[in-house]
């Protein structure tokens, strides 16, 4: 149980926290991941356990400096969650290496609640205790070309 707690903490702490060098919010524009589209990631996002609160989906380079760190996301997505899955699709500046952190803050109110809230990242690493909750980049970083689509497994408390 703890690796699921710490994992929903760090992933909830980074993700909430703006700054001036942070990316800009979009919206979920479908269209932008049509054959032929891109470069963008069809993101789906699996296990949302309640149709409350607010899911945000955050894209960042994939290098040490700027994985999870504060004010370093490209791209943000803010939505009402739905029950189950939903499917996201993200921009990125041109093709490389990304890494993606979704939390569903579940009562929408825009702090962490580490006993709530869910997270979840790209290539759905296992987190634990040594490492924080913050997997190094390699584990969750993933080429994007053309139009990329990954699955994302929501874990809660």
């Amino acid at each position: 149980m703890k690796k699921v707690i710490v994992s929903i903490a760090a992933v909830a702490a980074l993700t909430c926290g703006t700054s001036a060098s942070a990316g800009s919010t979009i919206s979920n524009d479908l269209s932008r991941c049509n054959a032929g589209k891109g470069p963008a990631v069809k993101v789906v996002v699996s296990g949302i356990k309640a149709a409350t609160g607010k899911i945000r989906v955050q894209s960042y380079n994939a290098t040490k400096a700027e994985w999870l760190a504060k004010g370093k996301w490209l791209s943000r997505i803010e939505m009402r969650p739905s029950v189950g899955s939903m499917t996201f699709c993200v921009p990125v500046p041109k093709a490389g290496n990304y890494g993606i952190a979704v939390r569903h803050d579940l009562n929408g109110n825009g702090k962490t609640d580490i006993f709530s809230d869910g997270g979840g990242m790209s290539r759905n690493p296992s987190v634990s205790i040594f490492n924080l909750g913050k997997p190094s980049v390699s584990k969750v970083s993933f080429f994007v070309d053309g139009v990329t689509p990954i699955t994302i497994a929501m874990k809660y408390r």
